[in-house]
């Protein structure tokens, strides 16, 4: 799960500043008259108070009990509500009412499917190039606030990034490894299993870094560079592949050791190691 620190997703602040509650949470006398006209309690009248003022925060709605306490008591104190007083409803269709009058109110359509529908088709055209689940929120969330509409919870974008960025990995990885003959997969492969004359495997020398920049280790390089070019045209297994992709793949590889990589499956095993090649 990704964290929503790591996103732009609305949410609290840990710490709200008192200028920072007067700009965005003072209610004015119209929304206090708005909001009294349409309860019949107390409880009721803070509940719709912070839902309205936290919609046009965040552009969603925050579970009541995730208002932060300064906030609540703010706007307590700011329509002279009792000490005491809570944010409270008795019913769940109380909430879903208000969540309509709050949405009419701040003058927002609420689609869910039309949200979803959005998400889903900005996370899967940029998942062809950026692998970051969060970097493919935030966009997602910038194509919804951009259309008007309420945002889904934070979960969904998590649940459909991680769902849409694994199948365009896997279709990416897929043309990867189709794109090379069986000579070059077994190739490959062998990089994981043949031992170099120091008793590692070969992936760890397509691993090994440059060295110094003396005549001998330069020397070795262009040997490397010949060993490298007879697994194959690496142009050619790439093509089409977003350069971040690479990157990730490659890097995902580099991280990893040969016996790691023989637990994944075939696949994505020859398209990471022939990231990290090329």
């Amino acid at each position: 799960m990704t964290s929503i620190e790591r996103t732009a997703y609305p949410r609290f602040k840990r710490l709200i500043t008192a200028h920072e509650l007067h700009l965005f949470f003072s209610p004015s006398r119209d929304e206090l008259e708005w909001a009294a006209d349409s309860t019949d309690c107390d409880e009721h009248l803070l509940a719709l108070l912070l839902m309205l003022k936290s919609y046009r925060r965040m552009g969603c709605f925050p579970a009541l009990e995730d208002v932060p306490e300064m906030v609540v008591d703010f706007v307590r104190r700011a329509v002279e509500l009792p000490e005491g007083t809570l944010p409270v409803y008795r019913a769940e269709r109380t909430a879903k009412h208000h969540r309509g009058l709050v949405r009419k109110q701040a003058g927002v359509t609420y689609d869910q499917a039309k949200a979803r529908g959005i998400v889903e088709q900005s996370i899967r055209k940029e998942a062809a190039a950026k692998n970051r689940p969060a970097d493919l929120i935030n966009i997602a969330l910038e194509k919804v606030v951009e259309a008007g509409l309420e945002l889904p919870g934070f979960s969904t974008f998590d649940k459909m990034a991680s769902k849409i960025r694994t199948e365009v990995n896997s279709s990416i990885r897929t043309g990867i490894h189709d794109r090379m003959s069986g000579a070059q997969r077994a190739g490959l492969m062998q990089l994981l299993e043949e031992r170099d004359s120091d008793g590692t495997t070969l992936f760890n020398r397509l691993k090994k870094p440059a060295q110094g920049p003396t005549w001998s280790h330069f020397k070795n390089l262009t040997k490397r560079l010949e060993w490298l070019d007879g697994l194959g045209d690496t142009d050619v297994w790439m093509d089409g592949v977003a350069a971040g992709k690479i990157t990730d793949f490659a890097g995902e590889a580099d991280a990893a050791d040969a016996s790691e990589l023989r637990d994944f499956v075939p696949v994505k095993r020859i398209a990471l190691v022939a990231a990290l090649t090329h």
